[in-house]
């Protein structure tokens, strides 16, 4: 019997699993891919990001950084040529490696890690919930608590409530080339004819990242083909080579900035709660979610007062901040581009 199984080895779920471990909790960290794995994501830390995890994990290594080495901000340009500049210095990172460093520090820390292990349902008992894994068979874990850190495409998520999402899904290239934007800055632009959602370019090491946001997956290449041939003709992009390709899911994000924190004894973080701040950017607040789901734990679960509302009611306390600068973010947004004017 585990006092709290963490499921899920990014962010979020790497934020819960160390706190509680560093606190004495017999911590299990379940991740589905070995690590490190591939997570398609700008791999942006904005400075939130960096003073959370260098509080919490120490140093940022250089070893999981990517050149640029720093992010100087982000340039949004809307749907009428209208260009915003935010400039704020952030660090490039490849999330492979970055997210491989958590998980070590996590499982340092007393955490219990099992990669390559999928969580396929969860079934809630009077005391405890009882977790059904996958490595190389089927079989069962128990933990008084479960914090689902496993995504917006969250498995344990689907097989609780059984209701559709709404899903943002992401398609992106890596290639060699060359093009005349900035490469120290993340580009992100709003033009209803270039994605459903945002396309973007960025630069990691040697590979210019070309990618677009869509709801339909059926037409992400055609968006992408779009947005290659806005930058052929506006930046003069000329690619050699493209070496791979990706696709991702993201929350889509409602109109309130909705969070669904959980039931019972599961509580969900990042992602797989909503999380989401504009432009994709879901780390800082996956760190603050996981956070925020931990001191739930420790607030209430060793108490003689431990019921599962106390632990839902303080896990809100605890991320009420974070919602209101995610509301924030949104009606920035909402404010630049007409494509996002729902978000007000």
């Amino acid at each position: 019997m585990y006092d709290v199984m963490v499921i899920g080895a990014g962010p979020a779920g790497c934020m819960t699993a160390k706190r509680l471990a560093d606190a004495d909790y017999n911590v299990l960290l379940v991740e589905r891919m070995k690590i490190p794995r591939e997570k398609s994501c700008s791999g942006i830390l904005i400075k939130k990001s960096i003073n959370l995890i260098e509080n919490e994990f120490g140093k940022i290594p250089h070893s999981v950084l990517c050149k640029p080495h720093i992010s100087k901000g982000i340039i949004i340009t809307n749907e009428k040529n209208q260009t915003f500049k935010f400039e704020s210095d952030g660090l490039n990172v490849w999330r492979s490696l970055f997210d491989e460093w958590l998980a070590l520090k996590a499982q340092s820390a007393g955490a219990e890690l099992r990669q390559s292990t999928s969580a396929l349902s969860c079934k809630e008992k009077h005391d405890h919930v009882s977790v059904k894994l996958h490595d190389s068979e089927i079989y069962e874990e128990r933990a008084r608590i479960i914090v689902a850190c496993d995504g917006a495409g969250s498995i344990v998520k689907r097989n609780l409530f059984k209701k559709s999402k709404n899903y943002v899904f992401t398609y992106q290239t890596f290639c060699k080339g060359t093009i005349d934007l900035d490469p120290d800055f993340f580009h992100a632009f709003l033009d209803p004819q270039l994605s459903q959602y945002d396309a973007w370019f960025n630069v990691k090491d040697d590979f210019l990242i070309f990618g677009v946001g869509i709801k339909e997956p059926s037409t992400m290449k055609m968006y992408h083909s779009r947005f290659f041939s806005f930058l052929n003709s506006k930046f003069n992009v000329k690619i050699e080579s493209c070496v791979k390709d990706e696709v991702g899911i993201m929350p889509g994000v409602m109109p309130g900035c909705p969070l669904d924190l959980g039931t019972g004894r599961i509580l969900f973080a990042g992602e797989a709660a909503n999380f989401l701040n504009p432009i994709g950017e879901g780390i800082s607040s996956a760190l603050t979610s996981g956070y925020g789901a931990a001191e739930a734990v420790k607030s209430v679960y060793k108490t003689n007062n431990f019921s599962v509302k106390s632990l839902i009611n303080t896990y809100k306390c605890n991320i009420l901040p974070e919602k209101e600068y995610m509301t924030r973010q949104w009606t920035i947004l909402a404010g630049m581009s007409s494509k996002f004017s729902y978000m007000k």
